[in-house]
């Protein structure tokens, strides 16, 4: 009796992001696994293009069919060091593979290829990762939750109290727009800028952004609150797998009391279901920090993340985390900055932080 025929084994190899084939592919593979925008091969383009981090990637596949996907970002800074991040400037975008295994065949190459590229730390933002890594699911916590049918029964589902902030806001003389015009992409990063540098961090490069809304095209835009003709709340919100998800966003100070915030977020709730979105992805924020309690008030119910990271032997594994004490006494300084000076040299250090 013959042999039985040996199975055929899995092989894990640098992707050539280069290869329209291979991004279609990588594309489809992203879409079947019900992964997020931070997946995407068109995310990984978008941060290398407007921050010049280099984009990369490994995949594993069986018999000519794809079983695993770790998107990376090779994150070099002077000040931060140096990193291969899955996903870069992403809060997701880890290991997407069909089994455990898998996984950690890409976390295994990840660190080969870290050796190499003179990158002392892999990080994962979610996936499975290998048992001896350092991980954790206590720093960070997600906000997702489903759109109601209407706008009347989405202002009905966020708790009363927080309601009755969205109907003053409601009440203010304010315009809201759409889009990825000139004039929307200016207003949102002058509001952002603004935002950030209050909350003492420097701001990303504009062209981050745009190579963003570029590159992701239909699935993304800009919806921004105005009153009196200034922008006073804006976010860029990305639009994956009838979810929408507002990334980047924020207020001047003037939108506090204009309640600003409240109308933005709102109002995208009810702009994304009419886009055909079902479910509101908040994004993630530091456990107990003030925008978790932010989003808990809107009714979204905090799930943990899991991140974890590998660091090469007589190496210390980078940390950016802004509530870390080597970081207070530099925050506390860039909030006294002009905003003009901090907006100058801001991009220059935040391309760095991946």
């Amino acid at each position: 009796m013959n042999a039985p025929f040996p199975l055929s084994t899995e092989s894990v190899s640098l992707v050539d992001l280069r290869d329209p084939g291979e991004l279609a592919r990588l594309e489809g593979f992203v879409a079947e696994m019900r992964g997020t925008p931070f997946h995407r091969p068109a995310w990984l383009q978008a941060i290398a293009k407007g921050t010049g981090q280099k984009a990369t990637g490994i995949v594993a596949e069986k018999c000519g069919q794809l079983t695993g996907w770790l998107p990376l970002t090779e994150a070099h800074s002077p000040i931060f060091g140096r990193a291969l991040v899955s996903s870069g400037f992403g809060v997701d975008g880890g290991p997407l593979a069909e089994t455990p295994e898998t996984a950690e065949n890409l976390c295994r190459m990840a660190e080969e290829l870290a050796i190499r590229s003179s990158c002392p730390t892999v990080e994962l933002r979610g996936g499975h990762a290998p048992a001896d890594w350092n991980s954790w699911n206590d720093s960070h916590c997600g906000f997702v939750s489903d759109l109601a049918d209407d706008d009347e029964a989405q202002l009905l589902a966020v708790p009363r109290k927080q309601r009755a902030e969205v109907r003053k806001s409601l009440k203010n003389d304010l315009k809201v727009t759409v889009g990825t015009l000139e004039r929307d992409r200016a207003a949102h990063y002058s509001v952002y800028a603004q935002s950030v540098h209050n909350l003492g961090t420097p701001v990303f490069p504009r062209s981050l952004f745009n190579a963003v809304l570029c590159t992701f095209g239909k699935q993304a835009d800009i919806l921004t609150v105005w009153n009196n003709n200034i922008p006073v709340a804006s976010v860029l919100s990305l639009y994956h797998q009838n979810t929408v998800y507002p990334y980047w966003g924020g207020g001047t100070f003037a939108a506090r009391h204009l309640r600003a915030n409240e109308r933005m977020y709102y109002e995208l709730m009810c702009h994304a279901r009419k886009r055909g979105c079902d479910r509101f992805d908040f994004g993630r924020s530091k456990t107990g920090s003030g925008p978790y309690s932010y989003k808990k008030n809107w009714g979204f119910e905090p799930e943990p993340l899991a991140y974890a990271s590998w660091t090469a032997a007589g190496h210390q594994r980078r940390d950016i985390n802004p509530n870390n004490e080597a970081y207070s006494a530099k925050i506390a300084l860039w909030k006294k900055l002009p905003l003009p000076v901090a907006n100058l040299i801001g991009p220059m250090i935040a391309k760095g932080l991946a």
